[in-house]
């Protein structure tokens, strides 16, 4: 398994832009790194974060165009960040602001010369995110493909500190994961508890007016932290999924600001995430564990297409929902979690199941989403958190046949994994406020420890430098069996009993492995021939089956 821990600094250029900037020799970015671009108004304004709107546009060497939102960061400073999608050549820039006379925020003008990336941060060295042609797949700018292998620490962003945020990247690196689904804010407008991380009962606020219902008072220092904390799960390979705000009855189930947030309210928001995180590697949540019709979600979506020049995914994480829509009802309308909400939105570019946490073996979601029109990738958001309720709940090598079935059942864009005591960020094991069915007898940090989270970190070792991307599902060739194709190129089968498979419209020379998916070992690898079409495993424990070409990433 590749373990890379590649530091840089939150903004690694970091620029303050004057009127004679335009005059100076142009500025270095290299080709992916997030650079910072700092503009200091002329005017005060009453609500920065409200009252203005700023952006700034890129022109590339080949007429490229490139539109970067602004954000504000507190007094008079509005800051652009921007990533160069190329490696020689130069850009041009200029400010525009809605209010055209205010001279430190309107009219800007400066130069930014691209180089290659120097690095060793795999993220940055392919590229930012985007989806696959075939939709199926979430890839690098460069075409690298990427398996989601997410985690689920949703309350870090309010709960964690600097210290206990690396503590957790590293320990998620070095198991494989690659994802993490964030609540970018504390969702309970009735939550109560000290202004504090890491401290019973505490959260950070990001918006001083939540508790009314709104967002519009912005605490920049909670960003500011924010920053850091993202920044450390990129250094450690780590893409943060960005959820704006929440839609289900959580984080503590007191009146959640999703079920009654203003439209525009959360468009706004949806736009200064993208201008405050965009220029890093980043996927877009904008429906969270609802229906995927509340209001704002067709608006936040819309924001982020409009506004993330990069398209890196956006999606839906949809609550356990019903299939279909009886004639009587009104679609825009219906409460009951339909799976095919905003499909053919050209936003919408993925959609999460949600199959709830009671251990159950639930492929159905997923087989379904997987067939639903316009193809959007799938994955299961949310199955069974492991040790949520109590230690056996979901636990051990439940989490590692639950992974690899889910992928296997269409879930074709990746896995996702969730913990008692580390999605809520629980800072003691003692901690109390949480209802029955949410609690866990330990900590956020003791649960990094349980066993389940090994065996799903294991399916990033499986597939690396595999080329899977689009791979779909092809029972037909494996005589039935689980298996996901692409037809001369790649083959995989998980095999929950070992035994014995043949596979159909094989390529001979391609290479195959066994590969132990309690272990993370392969066997041996050997060759395709004419003669050799059927694969046996060792024994009757688990196994997978690779076929296809690695390579080197």
């Amino acid at each position: 398994m590749r373990t890379v821990f590649a530091l840089f600094v939150i903004s690694n250029l970091l620029f303050s832009c004057s009127n004679s900037q335009s005059e100076k020799e142009a500025l270095e970015a290299p080709q992916w790194e997030e650079i910072e671009l700092v503009f200091t108004a002329t005017k005060t304004y009453n609500n920065p974060y409200t009252d203005v709107a700023m952006y700034v546009d890129f022109e590339g060497p080949d007429g490229q165009q490139l539109r970067r939102p602004a954000f504000w960061d507190g007094e008079q400073s509005w800051k652009v960040r921007f990533a160069s999608p190329i490696a020689i050549g130069e850009w041009k820039w200029k400010t525009s602001s809605s209010d055209t006379s205010d001279s430190g925020l309107h009219g800007q003008e400066g130069k930014l010369k691209s180089v290659a990336y120097a690095g060793e941060n795999q993220l940055l060295r392919h590229g930012l995110l985007r989806m696959s042609e075939g939709k199926r797949n979430v890839v690098h700018a460069d075409g690298t493909p990427f398996i989601v292998v997410g985690d689920t620490p949703w309350a870090m962003p309010w709960r964690s500190t600097y210290e206990n945020t690396n503590h957790y990247a590293q320990d998620r690196q070095q198991k494989g994961f690659n994802t993490a689904l964030l609540m970018t804010l504390q969702p309970d407008k009735g939550a109560r508890g000290p202004n504090a991380r890491d401290t019973d009962q505490g959260f950070a606020v990001a918006f001083s007016d939540l508790e009314e219902g709104h967002i519009n008072q912005i605490n920049v220092e909670y960003f500011q932290y924010m920053d850091s904390l993202m920044s450390i799960l990129v250094a450690h390979e780590i893409v943060p999924v960005y959820q704006p705000v929440f839609h289900a009855d959580l984080w503590k189930g007191k009146e959640v600001l999703g079920k009654s947030i203003d439209a525009k309210e959360y468009a706004r928001y949806c736009k200064y995430l993208v201008a405050r995180y965009g220029a890093k590697p980043a996927m877009w949540l904008v429906g969270a564990d609802g229906m995927g019709r509340e209001v704002g979600v067709k608006e936040g979506g819309g924001t982020v297409e409009a506004w993330d020049p990069y398209q890196q995914p956006t999606g839906i994480h949809y609550n356990p929902f019903d299939d279909f829509i009886p004639n009587w009802a009104d679609p825009e309308t219906y409460k009951v979690h339909y799976n095919k909400a905003h499909q053919a939105a050209e936003w919408l570019d993925f959609q999460w199941a949600q199959t709830g946490h009671t251990a159950k073996r639930i492929y159905g979601k997923v087989e379904l989403m997987y067939e639903n029109k316009p193809t959007k990738a799938v994955a299961n958001g949310e199955p069974t958190y492991e040790g949520i309720r109590n230690r056996e709940n979901g636990a051990g090598w439940w989490q590692g046949e639950e992974a690899w079935m889910q992928l296997m059942s269409g879930g074709t864009m990746g896995v996702v994994y969730g913990a008692g005591g580390l999605w809520q960020w629980k800072v003691s094991a003692d901690e109390v406020g949480w209802p029955e069915w949410a609690n866990s007898e330990v900590s956020w940090k003791e649960a990094l420890d349980l066993e389940g989270s090994r065996y799903v970190g294991y399916l990033a070792t499986a597939l690396e430098g595999m080329p899977f991307t689009d791979m779909e599902k092809r029972p037909d060739l494996a005589g039935g069996k689980p298996c996901l194709a692409l037809v001369g190129q790649f083959y995989v089968s998980y095999l929950n009993e070992g035994g014995e498979i043949t596979l159909s419209e094989l390529t001979t020379d391609l290479p195959y492995r066994l590969f132990n998916p309690k272990t993370g070992a392969f066997l041996e690898e050997a060759k395709v021939t004419k003669t050799v079409q059927t694969f046996t495993a060792p024994d009757n424990e688990p196994w997978v089956l690779l076929v296809g070409q690695r390579e080197n990433i």
